[in-house]
């Protein structure tokens, strides 16, 4: 995939990570050990054999974004195995940003709050939860997919130049530190 993506575009200057699994399983007793790895492969191993994969092609003044969510910080009790992986990508995110800063690549991490994306309806959220889904945060509702754009645009921009092994939080009003 990314010599793929390396030779169709020409080169490779910007990785943004943000494919992830969530499903939610109201007991640990009933999470199955199929589930915890499909999570961990899908949201934490991946970043390795890509980052592996993509490091040797991409330039000085590159950048990775990976994608955490608040659930590394205030992590729900239905999302253990996600919130897991969540907070590995945020350990990961930093220490590869220390360990590659030398190559002039930048590694940062953007952390949603409660988002409406496929992954809350199909399983993501328990769903007698869905109506109220993003209620809880201060801004009142969850928040659009279009809301993180930004965030993902500035990390990928040379505007973030001198930002690296940061997390930024879209929330809609939580806080990740």
């Amino acid at each position: 995939m990314v010599e793929r993506a390396y030779n169709e575009m020409g080169g490779l200057d910007i990785l943004a990570m943000v494919a992830g699994m969530q499903q939610a399983s109201e007991d640990i007793l009933e999470l199955s050990t199929e589930q915890i790895r499909k999570t961990f492969e899908t949201n934490v191993f991946s970043l390795y054999w890509i980052c592996k994969a993509a490091i040797p092609l991409m330039p000085p003044g590159g950048t990775i974004i990976t994608t955490s969510s608040i659930q590394a910080f205030e992590p729900s009790p239905q999302l253990l195995d996600y919130a897991a992986t969540k907070s590995a990508i945020v350990a990961f995110t930093r220490a590869l940003a220390k360990q590659i800063t030398e190559k002039g690549i930048r590694v940062n991490s953007v952390a949603p709050g409660p988002i409406w994306t496929p992954l809350q309806i199909s399983g993501g959220q328990p769903q007698d939860k869905i109506p109220e889904f993003g209620q809880n945060t201060p801004m009142k509702r969850a928040g659009q997919p279009v809301e993180l754009a930004g965030v993902y645009v500035l990390l990928a921009s040379q505007e973030s130049s001198y930002t690296t092994a940061e997390v930024y939080g879209v929330t809609g009003g939580n806080h990740t530190t």
